[in-house]
């Protein structure tokens, strides 16, 4: 057992509080990780703010990378020292969905329940009182334990950023070009909202071929940092004229309209506007998640007519475990420059004023780094 300091909230809706916590040792199929940094990513704010419901009390935090301290029995000790990047959907490997080779689907996660395989967590406050793990593995924190098949090994030389970013948002947003969507070479597609996870879908559409790639958002710094990474028109979107935003977005793919239209915000607005942006044969592909409750709509008749399709993308429909290390290698070919998407690295104690930049429209991916 050793303490550590780590970002907790009492329910969701509530700020956070950095606390003093108890972490129990690793038990059998788990792993000890010393926290080397955390993304601080909008499904965080969703929870923060209320507007996704979580138990509680639990420490957030669910995009992360660090170093194995320790493995539980029957795990191989030789890991130990290992630079890691974790998955937030620990898969069980024995469901119907893991035995398919979708994981990003797992009915059994330990994840759903925020604690160990075992439906226990190794987290307490003194007084003896359990802390819950955001997703099972509650990255703002200066240690976890979490479940073993949560932790990927990374290659030599991915700095600990990075590694936590490809652990979230640039899976997501990757993985829903090249494996949710399945971008042929030469199409034109477009992204609305270029927060960390919208950027990844730049980097995807770069990755994937795309001919056109049209970087949609009301930030204009952002659609600057969406050039730079290989956006090669813009929109800059505003949020009273939808239909011009539309409009403009289908001038700037040419032909038409875009082949693929990946949503990144998840906000009721934009998803109406990735389908309404779409040509005959167009695909929209939704990646944002939207607050508990919330709708879109579209006009059924153009969209059958049409051939139009929507993809939903979870986890950019990646397996972690392949797919992690096949984009940490990309970021060490230069191919995938992942550094650029993070414009501030912060303190623990900082993560509010981090989500009140996040709830702004502000920041790309912040990054909280823990010292060693």
């Amino acid at each position: 057992m050793r303490e550590i300091q780590a970002a907790v909230i009492e329910r969701a809706g509530q700020p956070t509080t950095i606390e003093t916590l108890r972490l129990d040792d690793p038990r059998p199929g788990e792993v000890l990780v010393r926290m080397t940094a955390s993304g601080v990513c909008h499904s965080d704010l969703h929870v923060r703010d209320g507007h996704w419901e979580r138990p509680g009390p639990i420490v957030m935090g669910h995009e992360g990378a660090g170093v194995i301290e320790a493995v539980g029995e029957g795990l191989d000790p030789r890991v130990v020292g290992r630079p890691v990047a974790l998955s937030w959907y620990a898969p069980c490997l024995r469901c119907r969905e893991c035995q398919r080779g979708r994981q990003w689907l797992c009915t059994a996660s330990p994840a759903l329940r925020h604690a160990q395989a075992d439906g226990t967590t190794r987290l307490s406050r003194p007084d003896g009182s359990p802390v819950l793990a955001y997703l099972s593995i509650g990255t703002m924190a200066s240690a976890q334990v979490v479940p073993a098949t949560a932790v990927v090994p990374m290659p030599d030389g991915v700095p600990p950023e990075v590694a936590a970013l490809i652990g979230c948002g640039v899976a997501t947003g990757v993985g829903a070009v090249t494996r949710t969507a399945r971008v042929p070479a030469g199409s034109t597609v477009a992204v609305i909202g270029l927060g960390g996870v919208g950027l990844s879908c730049v980097m995807g559409a770069v990755l994937a071929g795309a001919r056109r790639i049209v970087a949609v958002d009301v930030n204009r710094a952002k659609i600057d940092l969406a050039g730079t990474l290989g956006a090669t028109h813009w929109v800059q979107a505003d949020p009273e004229t939808p239909r011009r935003t539309i409009d403009a977005i289908r001038e700037a793919a040419g032909d038409g309209g875009p082949d693929f239209v990946f949503e990144a915000i998840g906000l009721p607005a934009t998803i109406e506007q990735a389908i309404g942006a779409l040509p005959p044969g167009g695909t929209a592909v939704l990646v944002g998640l939207t607050r508990f409750g919330q709708s879109a709509s579209f006009e059924a008749f153009p969209f059958v007519d049409g051939g139009r399709r929507i993809l939903g993308s979870n986890y950019g429909s990646s397996v972690a475990a392949v797919d992690f290390p096949a984009l940490a290698e990309a970021y060490l070919a230069g191919r995938l420059p992942v550094d650029r998407l993070i414009d501030r690295r912060l303190a623990l104690p900082e993560l509010e004023d981090a989500f009140d930049r996040l709830r702004d429209g502000q920041a790309a991916r912040q990054v909280v780094m823990f010292q060693a």
